[in-house]
């Protein structure tokens, strides 16, 4: 199971973040997308436990960054300089692959969303 938190309603340029925490069987590789309203779901990260890789879609590299605690199978997405375009309902999955992948089909564990609002 996944447990996603750290949502919120923010001001434009401000920052926030994202915790994800798996219980049970540690996933090889777990990823964070976003789902705005009538838009279709959005990856936005990936991170593999062991070896580390990560990985980014452009729409938020350099001011997304993910990290990972692998005492508490905690997945963690700091977002900065938010824009209200960054307002979606952000979730957590789990793959249990090697690969990262960019596909939310390729995620077979899914928390449930935490909604991020950005105001101009």
């Amino acid at each position: 199971q996944l447990q996603a938190s750290g949502g919120g309603s923010v001001q434009a340029g401000t920052s926030l973040r994202l915790s994800c925490t798996a219980s049970g069987r540690r996933p090889f590789v777990m990823g964070w997308f976003r789902q705005a309203p009538q838009k279709e779901r959005e990856f936005l990260a990936g991170a593999r436990w062991n070896p580390a890789i990560t990985d980014y879609a452009d729409s938020v590299k350099g001011r997304f960054t993910v990290s990972r605690d692998s005492r508490t199978n905690t997945i963690y997405l700091q977002m900065n300089n938010l824009e209200p375009e960054d307002t979606a309902v952000y979730s957590c999955a789990a793959r249990f692959e090697w690969d990262i992948v960019r596909a939310p089909g390729g995620y077979s564990s899914w928390g449930r969303g935490t909604q991020v609002t950005v105001s101009s």
